[in-house]
């Protein structure tokens, strides 16, 4: 499998201004053509790093996650990389090896590498390899209810777990699911949803999950509130809830993206 990294780097000076980078009330897209060396951020605690941040908790962005992509070059790191105990995370390599020490045990992430960090949970990172590693950082606090235990760290790869097909379709879309959806003690999914070519969603889903949606293979043509937009691998979405939504996937080769959702938790209203 092959999954999109940023470009990095910084285009000549005989490019042309136009893209498709938009900011909306109901949603934001963020071309992959934007994420160049001069938008990275450095991160505190980590060694040799960088980091495009791609959505934030912040008036017109997120409101329940940040989401990040960070290379990290050979020899660097970080000994503890979550300094906010209630936060929960998810990490997805896309480029390169990445050494993640979890509760003690270590383990090699190559592309396709999945892991739930816990809340609380003790880990480090590290590139002990010869090419830079690149990898997609989806962080939460975590959301408590009386009763229910929080959920465990796990590591496994997306070659590993079978997509679930929807009902209905015969393939065309299907679902890479790391949690078990009814598992209440999980207040986030982080999948990754496969079209094969020609496939869709067929309605608008309009919803109260919020997503962050990073093209990791392929294209297709998304709605977006009540605009269509061409997208392609290394584009990053993010809609707000009850923004609607459908695709059509393009070929040659299967539309492929890593999804955010917040889920499984009553609304707050005190």
């Amino acid at each position: 499998m092959t999954y999109a990294t940023p470009p990095g780097g910084l285009p000549p000076q005989t490019a042309l201004l136009t893209d498709r980078a938009v900011v909306r009330q109901a949603y934001t897209f963020l071309p992959k053509g934007v994420l160049r060396d001069i938008v990275t951020s450095n991160l505190p605690g980590f060694a040799r790093t960088r980091s495009w941040i791609l959505a934030r908790p912040i008036a017109g962005s997120a409101t329940t996650f940040a989401q990040l992509i960070v290379e990290i070059a050979p020899g660097g790191g970080a000994g503890m990389p979550e300094y906010e105990r209630g936060v929960e995370g998810v990490v997805f390599v896309t480029a390169g090896a990445l050494t993640l020490t979890l509760a003690g045990e270590r383990h090699v992430l190559e592309p396709g590498g999945y892991a739930f960090v816990a809340p609380g949970a003790e880990w480090s990172l590290a590139n002990d390899g010869e090419e830079p590693t690149s990898f997609h950082w989806i962080r939460k606090a975590y959301e408590r209810v009386e009763g229910v235990p929080a959920p465990a760290s796990f590591v496994t790869r997306d070659q590993d777990v079978e997509p679930r097909a929807m009902p209905g379709t015969d393939g065309a879309w299907a679902t890479t699911r790391f949690v078990d959806p009814d598992d209440l003690s999980h207040d986030m999914h982080v999948n990754i949803v496969t079209f094969q070519p020609g496939g869709s969603i067929p309605f608008a889903e309009t919803h109260v999950m919020e997503h962050g949606l990073y093209v990791l293979q392929g294209k297709a043509v998304y709605r977006l509130n009540d605009d269509w937009v061409e997208c392609e691998a290394g584009d990053y979405m993010l809609l707000r809830a009850f923004c609607p939504q459908a695709c059509y996937a393009g070929g040659p080769e299967p539309f492929r993206y890593l999804l955010y959702k917040d889920v499984n938790r009553q609304i707050r209203l005190t």
